[in-house]
Parts: structure tokens; C-alpha cells; sequence
């Protein structure tokens, strides 16, 4: 897809982003089972806020779409690792290489690194739609069935 096509998105869908809607037709058209923003949400303390994944794939894996990685996502999926471990987020970047803020060297990429997230660009990768659920994923999912 090119740029122009990949910003383009229509809300009616049910999308909040062009990224969004590009991976779910992606898994769509891959045949993947998937649930976007799911009924529940992962409550964590800031005093109290909830977060509601992009995607959750049925191996248990949550997808979260970003094209801009701001500096509260960033603290907000820092405090969700924290207290909820068996939560696996993984992020899908429009562009990983991108910088957190005009003034820093550090890119999305090397965030996700320093703190331990598996992260991709554009699409998810293949190998995590493949990957068998672990009982420690499943568990981990538990907290949105509340």
C-alpha cells in the first residue's frame, strides 16, 4: 500500500486509524481470528485508568497499532507491564525509526527494547500469528473477561 492509501480510513468501519484498519484487513484477509477493542479492559494504577487493546489475537497476543508513540502511551504501557505481566503487548509502529520527541536520539525501536515489548513495522509479522498460545499469555488475558 502506499502512503496515501494507508492514511485513508473510514470511521464507519469502526477503526480509529488507518493502521488499525490495514492490520485487520490484513488478518481478515489471512484468516486469522482476531477480537478488535475487546468489551473488556485492562485496569492499572494511575491512581486507576483502563486501556483497551487494538487487537487480540486468539494465541493470546495483544496488538497495539501506533503511529505516534507519545510520551503518555509510553508511561501507560510501562505501568501495564509492570502490573499485569502476563499481558504479551506487542506494538505494530507505522515507522519504529522514528524518534519519541524532536530533541532525543532514542526511536520507538530502541524504547521497545530497553523495555522489553516486541515491536514491528507496519504489519504484523507472520511468526506472531503462527505462534501457539502459551498458559501464561491466556492467563494474562483473563483481566479483560471482567
Amino acid at each position: 500500500m502506499t502512503k496515501r492509501t494507508f492514511k485513508r480510513f473510514s470511521r464507519e468501519e469502526g477503526y480509529r486509524s488507518g493502521l488499525e484498519k490495514k492490520i485487520a484487513d490484513e488478518l481478515k484477509a489471512d484468516g486469522v481470528d482476531f477480537r478488535y477493542e475487546p468489551k473488556g479492559w485492562v485496569t492499572y494504577n494511575k491512581p486507576t485508568s483502563k486501556y483497551k487493546p487494538d487487537f487480540v489475537l486468539e494465541n493470546g497476543i495483544v496488538i497495539e497499532a501506533k503511529g505516534q508513540f507519545l510520551s503518555s502511551d509510553r508511561t501507560k504501557h510501562k505501568l501495564i507491564k509492570e502490573q499485569h505481566p502476563d499481558l504479551d503487548i506487542r506494538f505494530v509502529f507505522s515507522n519504529s525509526k522514528t524518534t519519541i520527541g524532536s530533541k532525543s536520539r532514542t526511536t520507538y525501536a530502541m524504547w521497545c527494547n530497553r523495555y522489553e515489548f516486541e515491536y514491528a513495522d507496519r504489519s504484523i509479522p507472520r511468526e506472531w500469528i503462527n505462534e501457539k498460545p502459551t498458559t501464561k499469555r491466556m492467563k494474562g488475558l483473563r483481566v479483560l473477561d471482567k
